[in-house]
């Protein structure tokens, strides 16, 4: 005898859909690599990539040690670098009022320097800034020897103005004070009209006092 009864037909959850979770995935993901190790692995291939025998690896240990050393030196050229700038500014500084190179050794015996030569030096050398230096030196020299100053590496500019009576005088001095700190302290370079139309005025000056 034939079972007539109705047959329910058994159903069934989505099964893709419920064992889709991550706790149901088995395969092993690999780490997603930084940028330093792209790189590593982009030098391994330079040097020959995995041959198996260890030398592409020394290789480039050898490679990794030379770089760390660039690294360390090229730190410590930029650490001396800041150092003697910072130097410089203490010496050189923009400061226009602080003493006249006070740390110059030709500064010691101020009427022993030949002047005139070391401008025509620094004309064939082109350091138009330093000429400018010379010149104002050169003009605080003939001041002090004539007793329109008192020379002292300690005085600044305006001490130098303060001690001059002639008004004359002190109104080019002042200018030609004002014209060496433009220069000198700006630290940018002059060009040529600029540099013969400063060394003029030095020149005129420093003529115009008796030797």
């Amino acid at each position: 005898m034939t079972d007539q009864s109705d047959v329910k037909k058994p159903s069934f959850p989505d099964l893709k859909k419920k064992y889709n979770s991550d706790e149901f995935i088995y395969e092993t993901r690999s780490k997603k690599k930084n940028a330093w190790e792209r790189f590593l692995e982009w030098l391994r291939e330079v040097f020959g990539g995995n041959d198996g025998n260890g030398k592409s690896k020394s290789v480039l240990n050898l490679f990794m040690k030379i770089l760390a050393g660039a690294i360390i030196l090229f730190v410590i050229f930029l650490i001396v670098k800041a150092v003697m700038n910072k130097e410089g500014k203490w010496i050189f500084g923009k400061r226009s009022d602080k003493s006249i190179l006070r740390y110059d050794d030709l500064e010691k015996d101020l009427q022993s320097v030949d002047f005139e030569k070391l401008i025509r030096d620094t004309k064939i050398s082109g350091e138009k800034r330093l000429m400018i230096r010379y010149y104002y030196l050169w003009l605080l020299k003939k001041m002090s020897a004539q007793g329109y100053i008192e020379w002292d590496t300690e005085k600044t500019n305006s001490d130098y103005l303060n001690e001059l009576k002639h008004a004359d005088f002190r109104t080019n001095f002042e200018y030609l004070s004002y014209l060496y700190n433009y220069i000198w302290y700006g630290e940018f370079d002059i060009d040529e009209k600029a540099l013969a139309t400063a060394a003029a005025a030095f020149e005129k000056t420093i003529k115009s006092i008796p030797s």
